[in-house]
């Protein structure tokens, strides 16, 4: 979501703190997919229309303060593009392919999609599951590194949910970042490789979402960002490579992981570069926050300092990446998130 500055120092898509994680969406996995019948895509959703636009970002803020006039200024973003988010309609297609690919494989498991901020709500679809007869279901967030918001907070999203519908819920264990899995890793060097293609000397900046320093101190966030940026650039030939992050939130006496977006394309301009490839690897869609953040925004920076702007696409639904989300479904899950990990 395009920034918003406010009294809280929380994230773009901190929708608050739980007091109990609960034990099911993170701990005691199923014992393999044999003993699932079902899949939950959870995200953090987005407005389907103009009327949908400033509820949701009521929804994304509740609790931190911020007035409806900082709200109207930044729901204009979304009103360039019809006031519809591209983020729901990424998570119908890379629904219908997991789908097709989970059918391919003899394993036709339903697969149900429930958002942290618009409709369809996480527990509401929880309650659907739980009336369809769905006792156990996998948890695929699209959110690849681990952090506060990024992936702790989505396990209390998923026991809040199932907290309110009651003792019948399904149990969902949460799968952990992916970040390092090679259907991502893969799929991510297929789409940087293509843009260098047309700009084979140009540095490439890797951004990923910023968040407060006093949260990535609790999370693994940084590290597992420099370590992927590392090992896509590798695999393209990506000589001259950099991590900057964009989409800051909160007040400006708080300190957020920097370097920023555009002051590295600033940078790169100083030191004589005329071009720059940007890419987006903390982002699994090209959602508000890449299509405004960065096709409008940091494209307009590059232009002013002159440098040829190319934006890489995310992974969205290549192949690869969903052949992934298949993989981490269908075999025993790995071994749980340490229960001190990406604390708030």
């Amino acid at each position: 979501m395009p920034t918003i500055h406010s009294n809280d120092a929380g994230p773009s898509n901190d929708a608050g703190p739980s007091n109990d994680p609960g034990p099911s969406s993170d701990a005691g996995p199923p014992g393999g997919a044999r003993e699932i019948d079902a899949v939950l895509v959870v995200s953090f959703g987005g407005p389907e229309g103009p009327d949908d636009v400033m509820p949701f970002l009521r929804n994304v803020t509740r609790g931190r303060g911020i007035s409806d006039k900082r709200l109207a200024a930044v729901a204009e973003h979304y009103h360039l593009f019809g006031g519809v988010s591209p983020i729901n309609q990424h998570n119908r297609d890379l629904i219908a392919a997991l789908s097709d690919e989970l059918a391919r494989r003899g394993a036709a498991l339903p697969v149900y999609w429930g958002n942290r901020n618009w409709s369809p709500m996480l527990a509401d679809t929880v309650a659907q599951m739980r009336d369809d007869g769905i006792s156990r279901a996998m948890g695929f967030v699209t959110s690849a590194f681990g952090s506060y918001s990024g992936c702790r907070q989505y396990s209390e999203d998923i026991e809040r949910a199932r907290a309110a519908v009651g003792p019948d819920a399904p149990v969902i264990h949460k799968l952990p970042p992916f970040w390092d899995q090679e259907g991502f890793l893969s799929a991510k060097a297929d789409c940087l490789a293509a843009a260098r293609q047309a700009e084979p000397t140009a540095p490439v900046v890797f951004t990923a979402h910023s968040i407060p320093e006093s949260m990535a101190a609790t999370a693994p966030y940084i590290a597992q960002l420099n370590e992927a940026c590392r090992r896509v650039a590798a695999r393209t030939g990506a000589g001259e490579w950099c991590l900057a992050y964009q989409s800051r939130s909160g007040p400006p006496q708080v300190p957020w992981l920097e370097p920023d977006t555009g002051d590295e394309l600033d940078r790169l301009a100083s030191e004589g570069a005329d071009a720059a490839i940007v890419a987006p690897i903390g982002f699994v869609a090209d959602h508000m926050e890449v299509i405004y953040d960065l096709d409008i925004e940091a494209r307009q920076r590059a232009e002013a300092v002159g440098l040829r702007f190319t934006r890489v696409p995310t992974v969205g639904t290549h192949p690869a990446f969903v052949e992934m989300i298949a993989d981490l479904v269908l075999a025993p899950p790995p071994a749980p998130c340490p229960a001190d990990c990406c604390l708030r």
